[in-house]
């Protein structure tokens, strides 16, 4: 059904978050008279102003998500055909966003170079074309975080940073080790994100499976009181086979040899 000019004002002005309603303009229209082609003409200027600020919008989530923005990971440049599996439509139902809408996390698990992070990566990227929130930090990189937040006693203000985030992705789980401290902190950011009321959710990647997470935490108790919430209501993917990566590889084999010696002209007589 085709969307009314007043409707599609509606719209714009709820985007704009002008306090001007469409029964407002619809009475501005009746008593200035306006015609079709007029209120149509108004109705375009705020969509394009509507639409110019999305724009805006996604741009500055984007720049903030520390998401990559120059060759961006994206279900569109993902090869969905490349993957086998009865369960394999599940994945292919991750652009949905439902999973953040059902405050559900997800983890990608498996070996190097079977798309972990670009599926991670592209949801994130999605969750900002829908103006949502979104950070990208690798595992290593929290960690290290983490220590400057405690050696600068500003663990609060570096976890509420982390909270805030509708989707907050963690790359690469396992390839570096968590302290008592750090560990500590990554269970409270865990439990701060588990009771976040709205839109959210967390993403993991990592080469190993969750129970041998602990081999990278330095504290049981805590790590398992975080897992706990990090799966109480998730989907993990476990994904197996060849590396994508290196399939555009080109080998290129060239043979040297000697070059022969080419000896002088001998100079003309006169």
């Amino acid at each position: 059904m085709t969307e009314t000019v007043f409707e599609k004002f509606a719209t714009a002005a709820a985007t704009l978050k002008l306090d001007f309603s469409s029964e407002e303009f619809a009475l501005y229209a009746e008593e200035h008279e306006l015609s079709e082609t007029e209120m149509a003409a108004v109705e375009r200027v705020f969509t394009y102003l509507s639409e110019k600020k999305q724009q805006t919008t996604v741009h500055t989530l984007l720049r903030l998500s520390r998401l990559p923005t120059k060759a961006p990971r994206t279900f569109e440049n993902f090869d969905f055909s490349l993957l086998k599996g009865r369960d394999v439509e599940c994945l292919k139902a991750l652009p949905s966003l439902s999973a953040i809408h059902s405050h559900r996390n997800l983890a990608f698990i498996g070996p190097a170079g079977t798309g972990k992070t670009h599926l991670a990566q592209a949801f994130g990227y999605a969750c900002c074309q829908h103006g949502m929130k979104t950070y990208f930090i690798k595992a290593s990189e929290l960690r290290d975080r983490f220590l400057a937040a405690k050696r600068s006693g500003k663990a609060d203000s570096c976890l509420n940073a982390l909270v805030r985030p509708s989707c907050l992705i963690i790359d690469e789980i396992g390839r570096c080790e968590f302290d008592k401290e750090c560990t500590r902190m990554f269970f409270d950011l865990i439990d701060r994100r588990y009771n976040k009321e709205g839109n959210f959710n967390m993403i993991f990647t990592s080469n190993r499976n969750p129970a041998l997470w602990r081999e990278d935490f330095n504290e049981d108790a805590t790590l398992l009181c975080a897992l706990d919430r990090i799966f109480d209501d998730a989907t993990v993917f476990k994904l197996r086979g060849e590396s994508f990566r290196g399939k555009k590889l080109e080998t290129i084999s060239l043979q040297t040899g000697k070059v022969k010696a080419v000896e002088p002209a001998a100079e003309m007589k006169e």
